[in-house]
């Protein structure tokens, strides 16, 4: 049994993010893994993630959370405040705010057990740099968000929708897709292109099963 006080007994079905990602600071690992049990503890009463992907949850949303994270903190302004819009589960925000804790980060979710949770998530882990918004996207103030990170959301044409008044003049979303990324981009209505600037920013692979994961950034220019 590994002399871990953050894992003893409670060991993640897999945990191999020491092995992905060695270069990560030893107290960063730590808050991984307590974020990993606080999950697997709240997911046996709140549906936070499916239960078929827990067993590889460290390949499927933690390394994936993670190389989004390293592609988007190049991109955006790090003295402004990062939306993570439709948080739920804490993935990706709360994997950017462990990597980055002097980005200022928001996760913003409607649902209120949902929020309690990173709540929780937000105060065990100690992180001083977050705050957790419960509301629908839709009842933010106009032009309030300059940017946002978002996965599972919703798909681009619904998402680019509810998200065309809050999102300032010259803001940009970063969505992270899958495969269907393409199909999404096209079935965005003309009306909304007139408003977003949909762009491919970034790929890359998870750790197993040579799966692609893909960004795309949608710049608001109107």
């Amino acid at each position: 049994m590994s002399n871990d006080p953050v894992l003893k007994k409670d060991l993640p079905p897999n945990w191999r993010l020491k092995s992905w990602f060695p270069d990560f600071d030893e107290s960063v690992h730590s808050k991984l893994k307590q974020y990993f049990l606080e999950l697997l503890k709240f997911n046996k009463v709140i549906n936070l993630v499916s239960s078929n992907s827990i067993l590889h949850a460290d390949a499927i949303h933690f390394s994936d959370s993670i190389f989004a994270s390293i592609i988007v903190q190049k991109k955006v302004n790090k003295n402004n405040y990062l939306y993570d819009i439709g948080s739920g589960n804490g993935f990706p925000g709360l994997i950017y705010a462990i990597l980055y804790p002097d980005q200022r980060v928001i996760l913003l979710d409607s649902d209120q057990r949902k929020s309690e949770f990173l709540k929780h998530a937000v105060e065990v882990l100690g992180l001083s740099n977050v705050v957790v918004q419960n509301k629908k996207i839709e009842h933010c103030p106009p032009d309030s968000i300059e940017q946002a990170i978002c996965r599972g959301f919703s798909p681009l044409p619904k998402g680019l929708l509810s998200l065309r008044k809050v999102v300032k003049k010259g803001g940009s979303v970063f969505h992270l897709k899958s495969t269907e990324w393409a199909d999404e981009v096209s079935l965005i209505p003309i009306q909304l292109c007139s408003i977003w600037q949909p762009s491919l920013e970034a790929e890359y692979t998870l750790p197993i099963g040579g799966i692609k994961m893909y960004i795309v950034r949608t710049t608001k220019f109107l």
